[in-house]
């Protein structure tokens, strides 16, 4: 028996990154998939986003691992495209018990420089979108009556502060405290609700120029410069994790494995937030 046979799991920003590994590691585990991507550029965001191509690809590797899968383009940020794609897709799948709120966007400002748009976006998008995502799916898991699993992907800047990313940090922090919340209100339902805090996944998120810069203070760095300096922030000696060792711990989190596990905030960052 696989650890989450005969599942179905939704997942927001599957198009690629941690969210298409998210999709084929519970695949891979025996869940079918519900992979939703808003497939379109962001105006604050300095890195090309996923595309519809992106998203499909996600859904061949699903159909790769033996599992069916279900494609929706809707933007995290908008309640009523959110609430079509999932009932259409619980409705074409059966049922829903592992939901997954992955998406996310990043950029980089000093607090005081930052203007009110990039604010706003990051907002909406890192936090009122994970928010809508559970809005949306959690009535669905209720009504199947078998519990469930939620994962809010966060970030160990939902645990510490991070210079020039004081937007991100308190959209990450939010996302820990509608966790800690929703996992009070659904424990009735035998709904476990957790948050997993990466340290720098080796993702477009991270692998971009904006990224790069801000760690080695210089424009335009080679990858092997931005490692270099990257390796410095995590006691373990890497640079970044790669997006399976957050899907592994979020089949973790999702499986009967963790089935008392509730309200916790599960740090896969090779030590960051126990650095001295």
């Amino acid at each position: 028996m696989k650890r989450v046979e005969g599942t179905v799991a939704l997942i927001t920003g599957a198009a690629r990154g941690q969210g298409r590994s998210h999709a084929v590691r519970l695949a891979q585990e025996g869940a079918d998939i519900i992979a939703i991507d808003a497939c379109a550029p962001i105006e604050t965001v300095p890195y090309p986003l996923a595309t519809a191509e992106d998203l499909e690809e996600t859904a061949a590797l699903v159909r790769k691992q033996g599992r069916r899968v279900h494609t929706a383009v809707a933007d995290v940020r908008d309640l009523q495209a959110m609430t079509a794609a999932v009932d259409t897709a619980v409705q074409a799948l059966g049922r829903l018990d592992i939901l997954v709120a992955n998406a996310g966007i990043f950029s980089v400002g000093s607090g005081n420089e930052l203007d009110e748009h990039s604010w706003r976006e990051m907002i909406d998008v890192n936090l009122t979108g994970v928010w809508i995502t559970t809005k949306v799916g959690i009535p669905h898991i209720v009504s199947g009556n078998r519990g469930g699993s939620i994962t809010l992907i966060s970030s160990i800047a939902g645990l510490k502060g991070l210079a020039y990313r004081g937007h991100y940090a308190a959209a990450k922090h939010g996302v820990v405290g509608l966790m800690r919340t929703l996992a009070n209100e659904l424990a009735e339902h035998n709904i476990r609700v957790n948050s997993i805090h990466p340290t720098n996944v080796d993702t477009p998120m991270i692998q971009n120029a904006a990224c790069r810069e801000l760690f080695v203070g210089k424009p335009d760095p080679t990858r092997e410069e931005f490692a270099e300096a990257a390796t410095g922030m995590n006691p373990l000696p890497v640079p970044w994790v790669d997006p399976v060792d957050v899907s592994n711990a979020l089949l973790f989190l999702s499986s009967d494995e963790a089935r008392f596990v509730t309200g916790a905030t599960l740090q896969v960052d090779a030590g960051f937030c126990v650095k001295s």
